[in-house]
């Protein structure tokens, strides 16, 4: 397995001067199938490119006008939350044969979707999917509910070639998390109260140990803590982008 990381590139992904970002970050990564283009959006928001099919995970209409963006081969939701599960943004990058999943709590919003459950694992577009429970265990709302129940809310690892990408999803550093194994690239959620504290990151980090990590979903919280608490982690790189 080969993982390169070319120097990070800024693209014009869409026009105009109004409205939702258009200007956004992107990483390459070469994977043993051929170069893995991780676009920036924002937020949850990303997008992916891989043998010339585009992926979307969590599209926003907040966060880019998507109807200027490629259109999608395959869209993953991670839960129902509106900054993560928004019909029209999935609208505006769909086409004739566009791959939609999601998870049960989105409902029948999208006609034609695929509903992944927690430890579900398929492949679409010759791409492996794996749902990983994403929940809190700690923050709660003040009625003592968590933020994201258990068995509501995805993360996914997907396999491009022999390289495989968490995209956690909104969650704390869950056993299931922490017991994932050969995790090339991950994206780790680092927001309050909703998520994980910069510790809860770290944690989950040098669990398992991704070579790189991206904190992402970080509202304000400042990601120079984390990248201060794994200084001494040679083996994870940690990378800081626009994912606010």
């Amino acid at each position: 397995m080969t993982l390169v990381a070319l120097p990070l590139v800024f693209s014009l992904v869409a026009s105009g001067t109004a409205g939702p970002k258009s200007e956004f970050a992107k990483d390459v990564l070469k994977t043993s199938a051929g170069d893995l283009t991780m676009t920036f959006i924002g937020h949850a928001s990303l997008m992916f490119g891989f043998q010339g099919k585009t992926i979307y995970i969590d599209p926003v209409s907040q966060y880019a006008d998507y109807a200027t963006l490629p259109k999608a081969d395959l869209i993953l939701v991670t839960h129902n939350h509106g900054d993560h599960f928004d019909p029209r943004a999935i609208a505006a990058v769909s086409k004739n044969g566009t791959i939609v999943i999601l998870t049960k709590a989105c409902g029948d919003a999208i006609q034609g979707s695929v509903v992944m459950n927690n430890g579900d694992s398929r492949s679409e577009l010759g791409i492996g999917i794996e749902a990983v429970p994403a929940y809190n265990l700690v923050h709660k709302r003040d009625n003592g509910a968590p933020f994201h129940p258990k068995g509501e809310g995805n993360g996914y690892v997907l396999t491009f070639g022999k390289t495989r990408v968490y995209i956690a999803g909104d969650t704390e550093n869950t056993p299931e998390m922490k017991a994932l194994k050969g995790i090339d690239c991950a994206f780790l959620p680092m927001n309050l109260p909703y998520t994980m504290t910069p510790e809860m990151v770290a944690d989950a980090a040098m669990a398992f140990k991704p070579k790189i990590l991206y904190p992402y979903h970080y509202g304000d919280t400042d990601p120079a803590k984390l990248v201060a608490l794994l200084k001494g982690e040679k083996e994870i790189d940690v990378r800081i982008r626009s994912l606010r």
